[in-house]
């Protein structure tokens, strides 16, 4: 069983370990191995997720099991900084992370209905993510869910330039 409950401070390691794990099973056939470490390096260690968590403007919670508490995914939603015209309202999913043997199980359903509801809750009229151009299993999810394209970042991992399309969401 998989419970979803809110980040504590001292989840930061956890969440590093998800993110780490989850790039690289994503991305190690689209990248260059030194560009994954460096990338995790920078973006994923256990002092990026504290700061985040010790903002008042970031939620995070965890997907874990029961049985054993260990962190298996996880979503965070923060103020919106993509390069799209942001509107009042508008919110940001800033990672959905889950280990790929958690995936097609409901669980990120779950992460993401969490996670739309605090917004909608919080009065958020748009939801904006963005997800790498060649990840066509996390396209496809987010479009089930009704996002569409609003634009397109491109952004550094290691040496390797890459572009994320910026989906949104009408909450």
């Amino acid at each position: 069983m998989i419970h979803i409950r809110p980040c504590i401070p001292t989840d930061a390691a956890a969440l590093a370990q998800v993110g780490q794990a989850t790039f690289l099973e994503t991305y190690a056939t689209v990248l260059p191995g030194s560009d994954i470490v460096a990338h995790c390096a920078r973006e994923h260690g256990a002092e990026r997720y504290a700061a985040w968590l010790a903002r008042p403007d970031h939620s995070v919670w965890v997907a874990e099991v029961g049985a054993t508490g260990t962190v298996v995914g996880y979503v965070m939603l923060c103020p919106a900084d993509l390069p799209v015209a942001r509107e009042p309202g508008d919110l940001e999913i800033k990672r959905i992370y889950l280990l790929s043997r958690f995936q097609g199980g409901g669980v990120g359903a779950r992460l993401m209905a969490t996670a739309l509801d605090r917004a909608r809750a919080a009065g958020a009229r748009r939801m904006l993510l963005a997800v790498h151009d060649q990840n066509s299993s996390a396209q496809a999810f987010y479009a089930r869910l009704g996002f569409t394209q609003a634009g397109v970042r491109t952004f550094q991992v290691g040496a390797s330039t890459c572009d994320d399309l910026v989906l949104e969401l009408s909450l």
